[in-house]
Parts: structure tokens; sequence; C-alpha cells
């Protein structure tokens, strides 16, 4: 038999393998290293535990996207509004509103549904196999079928199929990245941990998700599926709360107080009817569904529902994949971002920077500075260690460079490329005789090669590690005895270049007569390289952007404080002279939501840099900020930022380097990866909130306009000024098309230069209001003078005076559309005259309004009368008087801004 008997035992604590010792753990799961498990305990474990699989989790149908598309209290109001069309006979309008359900669920549900399935093409989700030892022998499985207790093997190159206990790692490196955010390899060893080790110290143990970077490792798989760290992240992300967005709930706000409008309106009205004025049921019907019809903006769905997809659109086209509609909206109010440092900030790939010796420094660009090293003799000694102590290659496909290897070492790989040296042609001056691997515990490694008779070892290392080990030093006047001084001040010209977030290698060197002499004794010392995971191109301008519109950019990253201080003062997210001490908190530093004081909050509130930061602490950091009432985004693209970016008010996702995890609980994910396509984002959620408050306003001073007119007309006992299918015919297509013109107007170009608005301000202030009331009440007064001009003093019919009242009121909405523009701008030349959708918006709304007269078939549904050229006199000089009054009050605002 392959395995020992009996079962697990459950003495470990959940997720505290790194403390159990390597021989415990193998009993724990009753297993022997050499044998493996048979197949049949295999396939029973696998029936016990379950598959090693994550819960995907699934896209919405499209049914529920569709009926999500029916949750508005404005969609609500309308299919009362056609229930009680329906039920009083009156067809014509009960099928009027129902089109404009159609059409606004049709928009939304089409736009959505892309999305959904842009997303699902995003997603890489694929199955590999992996190397086990079932039985005594060798075998590949899927990873799927990897059950707790398997020995799995693994090499450079392979992913980590499960959460592993390390039971043999030889010169072992691995890319932890996506689940702890640091962008260097890290070494493992075998040894047992204490149970309170963080996370991301945890070198003796494999995590499922990462990925082996160099060396051969062999563990035991302690947990799978749901149990590894990747599934309790994922589990975290799923138990996220998501969040409202601004724009929903303003809507949803304004949908409420129209909807208790529209009731008291109808509730009134029908009381007048029947106890006042004791008129029939119809009547009362008739004129109850006028006023609820006029209160009621049927246009604002479709509007705020287009204007919002063509955001997605334009977004989109900027490389930015919004999984939502009122996602795009939410991205123009957003007060703070959270952005990760590894892969959103930074490249996640190393990059030679800086070579330091005793002769002088060489400061590389990223590109290369493809500069003769003849004259450079220190450098050129350094980087040939650098090449030459190297167990990465630079493998080439398809004319570019295949890196394989550890990060660092493809970085020297690079570097010296960049600067004429390549590894291939010093091995040919130089054959490679031994090669003594990294060694953790030693922090160095070493080579030998053959030279002239003799051996050249070449050493590199962590720099405190080398010098211990050098007793020389190459100066420009040849070699010299290293002192106790020196060796010092190395030690700490390499902590102050750490502290610019450089990663420092020690290079040294020395002559050998064999090749089995010992590497690490009489060593030179010859000078340090230092690394960098570099800035994304663009990203400085992108946050200097942020923060000229009032927009807190802070990051939030598994790494060390020291690195992630320079990446941040690099970037721009602080400045050069502000203190380490307040700018930067440790994740253990952060504390609950439910459990911080208010001199921690404040010391948060400070604090622009967050690291060594957990899953959860970044859940809890996004938690504190929206408890202070701020809209918060949260980028990232590894899966420790899945749960933060699901709680966060927008989350940013990266779409080439971000993980599934990442994606699937993003709001938005970027195609680029790029962190400036963010800026572009907002800007245009900011343009889209300014559009759709024009658009609001628009709508909603027209109908309070319909329902003045209808009310006073009620209250004086004249005839309706526009019947209910009139009103309809308004609000539907001639409110429409001007409202969407105002909501897809282009940008202003000033949009960046505001701080956000508040999370609280509504989509209409107070002095929207108040202009909306003095508009309002200004074209209902027209419509009414119209009204009785047109009766009395033109004589004309009861329907002939109703049509000159409705097209008043028609033309009046059109000529309003040119007071809406920013009080800043000219009256000829402003962002409306400019908004060429305005002018088709216009043009089409004549056309319809002809056809509403002059069409016999609408006409006779719609009860309106040929007219002539008196009553067309007399609709343009009234419905003309509020575009002549609003333009003279914006001109008096303009003028005192300026003055």
């Amino acid at each position: 038999m392959g395995s020992k008997s009996g079962k697990r035992r459950d003495s470990p604590e959940k997720n505290s393998w790194h403390a159990v010792d390597v021989e415990d753990a193998l009993a724990e799961f009753g297993v022997r290293k050499k044998n493996g498990l048979t197949e049949d305990e295999a396939q029973e474990r696998l029936k016990r535990y379950g598959p090693n699989q994550l819960r995907v989790a699934q896209s919405q149908p499209w049914w529920r996207i569709l009926l999500g598309q029916f949750q508005s209290i404005v969609i609500y109001l309308l299919g009362g509004a056609a229930v009680l069309a329906f039920a009083t006979g009156r067809l014509p309008e009960g099928f009027a509103v129902l089109a404009v359900l159609l059409v606004n669920t049709t928009i939304g549900f089409v736009s959505e549904w892309k999305a959904v399935r842009s997303m699902a093409a995003l997603r890489r989700l694929g199955e590999h196999m992996t190397r086990v030892r079932r039985e005594g022998s060798e075998r590949e499985t899927a990873a799927s079928e990897i059950v707790p207790g398997d020995i799995v093997l693994l090499e450079a190159g392979d992913l980590v199929p499960a959460d592993l206990r390390l039971l043999e790692a030889e010169h072992l490196r691995v890319n932890e990245a996506p689940l702890t955010g640091e962008s260097v390899a890290v070494s493992k060893l075998t040894d047992t941990l204490a149970s309170d080790t963080d996370l991301a110290d945890r070198n003796n143990m494999l995590y499922k998700g990462t990925s082996i970077a160099d060396g051969t490792a062999v563990g035991v798989a302690a947990a799978t599926g749901s149990e590894t760290e990747l599934g309790r992240v994922s589990a975290l992300a799923e138990s996220a709360e998501g969040t409202v967005t601004p724009l929903q709930q303003r809507l949803d706000q304004l949908g409420r107080r129209l909807a208790i409008l529209t009731v008291l309106i109808a509730i009134v009205v029908a009381a007048i009817g029947f106890l006042v004025r004791e008129q029939q049921a119809a009547l009362v019907i008739e004129t109850a569904l006028a006023l609820g019809v006029a209160a009621i903006p049927e246009g604002l769905p479709i509007v705020a529902t287009i204007a919002l997809a063509r955001g997605m659109y334009l977004m989109a086209a900027r490389n930015a994949l919004v999984n939502q509609l009122t996602a795009v909206e939410t991205l123009g109010a957003t007060r703070v971002i959270f952005s990760d440092k590894t892969g959103t900030l930074t490249e996640n790939r190393m990059w030679l920077h800086k070579i330091v010796t005793p002769n002088g420094d060489l400061v590389l660009e990223e590109t290369g500075t493809g500069e003769a090293l003849e004259d450079k003799e220190g450098i050129r000694r350094v980087l040939e260690v650098g090449l030459l102590c190297n167990g990465a290659s630079l493998d080439q496909q398809q004319g570019e460079d295949n890196p394989r290897g550890d990060p660092t070492e493809v970085a020297l790989l690079a570097g010296g490329k960049d600067l004429g040296l390549e590894r291939e042609s010093l091995l040919e001056e130089r054959p490679e005789a031994r090669v003594e691997q990294f060694e953790p515990r030693l922090k160095k490694m070493a080579t030998f090669h053959r030279d002239e008779g003799q051996y050249y070892v070449a050493v590199k290392g962590a720099p405190e590690a080398v010098l211990d080990v050098c007793t020389d030093i190459m100066t420009d006047d040849g070699t010299k005895p290293l002192d106790d001084e020196t060796r010092s001040q190395w030690v700490e010209r390499a902590s102050q270049l750490a502290s610019e977030g450089m990663r420092l290698l020690a290079m040294a060197e020395k002559r050998a007569e064999t090749k089995d002499s010992d590497p690490y004794e009489d060593l030179c010392f010859l000078g340090l390289t230092g690394l960098l995971d570099p800035p994304r191109e663009n990203v400085k301008k992108a946050i200097d952007t942020c923060q000229a519109a009032g927009i807190r950019v802070e990051m939030v990253t598994g790494d060390q404080i020291e690195t992630a201080t320079a990446i941040a003062r690099a970037v721009g997210i602080v400045g050069g002279k502000d203190d380490p001490e307040t700018i930067g908190m440790l994740g253990r530093d952060i504390g609950s939501p439910d459990d911080i004081d208010e001199d921690q909050q404040e010391k948060i509130y400070r604090a622009n840099i967050f690291a060594r930061v957990s899953p959860e602490q970044k859940l809890d950091l996004v938690t504190i900020y929206q408890n202070r009432g701020e809209i918060v985004a949260m980028t990232g693209d590894g899966v420790n930022d899945a749960p933060a970016l699901k709680k966060a008010d927008i989350g940013i996702a990266m779409g080439k380097r971000g993980t599934e995890a990442a994606r699937q609980v993003a709001d938005m994910v970027l195609k680029d990866d790029a962190f400036e396509t963010i800026v572009a984002a907002v800007r245009q959620g900011r343009v889209i909130f300014g559009n759709i408050r024009k658009s609001v306003i628009f709508m909603l001073t027209t109908n309070v306009a319909e329902v003045l007119a209808v009310a006073i007309a009620i209250g004086a006992g004249w005839p309706l000024p526009l019947l209910p299918l009139q009103i309809l015919y308004l609000n539907v297509l001639t409110d429409v098309f001007p409202a969407l013109a105002l909501g897809l107007g282009p940008a202003s170009g000033n949009e960046m230069e505001d701080p956000p608005r508040s999370p609280r301000e509504s989509v209409l202030t107070r002095a929207h209001w108040t202009e909306i009331t003095g508009f309002a009440a200004l074209m209902a007064a027209c419509v009414l003078v119209a009204l009785l001009l047109a009766d009395h003093w033109l004589g004309l019919t009861e329907l002939e005076a109703v049509t000159v009242s409705f097209l008043t009121l028609a033309f009046g909405k059109l000529w309003f559309t040119f007071v809406l523009r920013s009080p800043k701008s000219p009256i000829l030349r402003n962002e409306i005259t400019r908004n060429p959708w305005v002018w088709g918006a216009l043009a089409m709304c004549v056309v319809l309004l002809a056809a509403a007269v002059y069409l016999p078939l609408l006409s006779g549904l719609l009860r309106t009368q040929p007219l002539g050229w008196q009553p067309w006199l007399l609709i343009l000089a009234m419905s003309v008087i509020p575009l002549l009054v609003g333009q003279t009050v914006r001109e008096i605002q303009r003028r005192r801004m300026s003055g």
C-alpha cells in the first residue's frame, strides 16, 4: 500500500500547516512522501472533500438583467398609468405608455447584456494538469482532482494547484504577486514556522494560484478548493456587500417624490371633481389621468438609460469595460481611489535601474542607455558577475524576448543586453564549471567558470551577506583591503538605496585554483545593482489630474512599507517632503471599522500608503472610508484585491494582468491595464452626471408647466388646455429628443478642474428647484394666455384653442433647451449651440409637431385641428417669451460672474 492507514486528524488549526513539522504533516494526512496516495484513497478523498475548484460566480442570466430594468419608481408610475388607462377603456393612452416602457427596457437590457458577454470573453478559466506521486510512481492528473494528502511535484513555470506544505525545496523561488501583491519572487524553505507567522512570511507553504519562478518543489496538499487561501479570499469577496450607486440613490429619491406628488394630484383632482363640481366619473378620470401623466417625466428612464449606455460605449472605446450602466456615473462622484501597487501603479516586472561601484555609478533609463562600457571597467565587472551568476534566460520567440526564471535575474540579463553584454558571449569566454544555487539561509549564490587554467568565481546576493564574506574591495587604484568602516558605509549605502524602492544585489569575485573550493571566502567586493519594478507610463500624470480634481489616490499593497513609500513618491501620491510617520501605515494598525476610535480614524485619513495589508484589512479600509461618507473606487488585479473590489462603490480590475477573481467582482475592467484610463472614465462620469442633470431640469420644468396649466384651468373652470394623449405625446416624443440631446452633449473641457460633488448632493439642488418652478410658472402662464386669446380674441373652436395651447407649450419646450447653457458661456457660442444632437432633436420635434396637427390619422388620435396663420403667430409669440426671459437671466448671471 502507498500510504498509512488512518483518517486525517484535526489537531492542526485550519490554515496553520506552516506551524506543523514535515513528518507530522505527512502523518496527519496518512501518507508517505515516497509513495503518495493510492488511487482508491484519492477517489475516496475526492468524494469526501470535493473537487479542487473554487466556486465561480455566475454571470447574471438574461432574465434577471431584464427584470432589473423595471426597478425604478418612475417605471412603476408609468405601469400604474397604463393599468388605469386600460381599466377605463383608454386603449391609445395605455398602449402609448407601454411603448415607452418597451423602449426603455430594450435599451437598458441590450447595453447591460453586451457588457456581461464582454466580461465573459475576458474570463480565461482553463483546466491545467499537475504532476503527483501516487502508488509510488509519478503521473499527471487534472488540478481539479488534487485532494488533501496528495504529494505534488512542481518545477519552474508550474502553477501551484492547491495549498501545499513543502516537503522538499531545491533553490525554490515563487511568484506570489497574485496573492500577496509582492512583485519579487519569494524564496521558500521547509523549516517549521511559528503559528502566528503572517501569510506573506510563510515561506514553507505554497499557495493555490501562485507560480514557481525558479527551482523545484515537493509538497503535500494541505488544503484544496474553497479551503485554500485563494478560496478563503474568494469567499470573502462573495460575502462583501455591494453598494447602491449615487445616481441610483438620487433618481430613486426623485422618483419617490414624483410618486407622492402624482398620487396627491390625482386625489385632489378626483375630490374636486366629484365633491365640488359634481362631474361625471369619466371626466374626473380623464382629468386625473391628464394630471398624473403630466407629473411623470416619462422620458426620464429612457434619457438616463441612453446617456449611460453611450457612456459605456465611449468608455469601451477607451479600453474601460463597464459592467453596469449606473457604474458609469458613479465614477464621476468618486472621491477616493485605493490603488494596488504591483501591476496597477507599477508594471509588475523588474528593471535594472542603477549600478553602484567604488569607482562611480551608472543610472540606466528603462529602455537602456546603450552606452559603451569600455571606459567603465568597474561597472562592467559588476554587470559581468550579475550575468554569469544567473540562472535565467531570454529565449527568443518570433524575434522577441521570452524571459524565463527569477524576475531579478531576468532584469539583470535585460540590463546587460541594453549595455551590450550578453550572458552567452561571456560563457563562451568563461565556460560554467559549477553552480552553487541560491541558498535562502546564506542569501547568496555563486558560479565557477574556467578561465586561463584557473576558476573565476562570481558571487551575488544580499548586500550584507556578500559584504560579510569580502576581504577586499575594487577601487580606482586597484584592489584594496576592505575594513570594517568601509564595509559599514556600503551597508548604509545599500539601506539608503533600498529606501528608494530598489531591490539591491551585491556583486563580488575571486580566483580559485579548483572548482571545489569554498566560494564564500576571501572575495573582492565590486559593487551593487539596484532593480526596480518601474511605475507604469503616464501614471504620475493621471494621479496629478486626479489630485487636481479633488480625488485622493491612496496606495494599498501587500509589499514592504519602504518599497511602497518609494513608489508612492515616484508617482506623486505623496510629496518628497511628507513625513513618513504620517503618510504610511501598516495593515495590522488599521483596525476593525466597528472598533476604531476618532484618533485612529484621523491617523487613517492622514495616511496615503497602506502596506503589508491583508484582504480582510483592505475590506476594512474601504468600509471605514465609506462609513465616513466617501465614494470609494478600488483598483487591483490580484486575488487579494477581490473582496475590496466588490465592497467598493466602484471596483476596477485589470483586464490583461488581472486574475479571474478580480475581474468577476469588478464594476469596471481596464482592458489595457492603464491607470490613466481611470481618469478618462472619471471625466466621462462627471460629464454624464452634468448632462443627465440638464435633462432632468428640462423635463421637470416642462412637466411642472403642464401640471400648473392643467391645475389652474381646472380650478378656474376652463377647458383642459392639454388632453391626456397630447401630454403623453409631448412627454414621450417632443420631450425625449431634446432631453436626450442634452444627455449626449460633449464635455466642456473643465470637468476635472472642480472637486467631486458631495455624495449627499441631490440631482437637483434648491437653486435648481427654484429655477424649475419659476420657468414652469412662466411657461404655464404663456400656455393659458394663448388658450384664452385663441378662444376669446381669435374666436377659435374649443379643439382649435386646445391645439393652440398644445403647440404653445410644445414650442416653448423646444426654445427652453437653449436656456440650459452654462451661465459662464456666451449666448450664441456655448455647449448647447455647439451640440449637433440638439439641432437634430429640434428638427425632429418640428416634424413630429407638424405631423400631430396635419397628418389626419395622428391628428384624429390626438384631437388636434389644422390652424391658420393668425393662430400660428400667436403660438410663436407666446412660446418665445420663456426663451427671452431665460436668456436675459443667463446674461445677467454671466456678467455678474465676469465682473
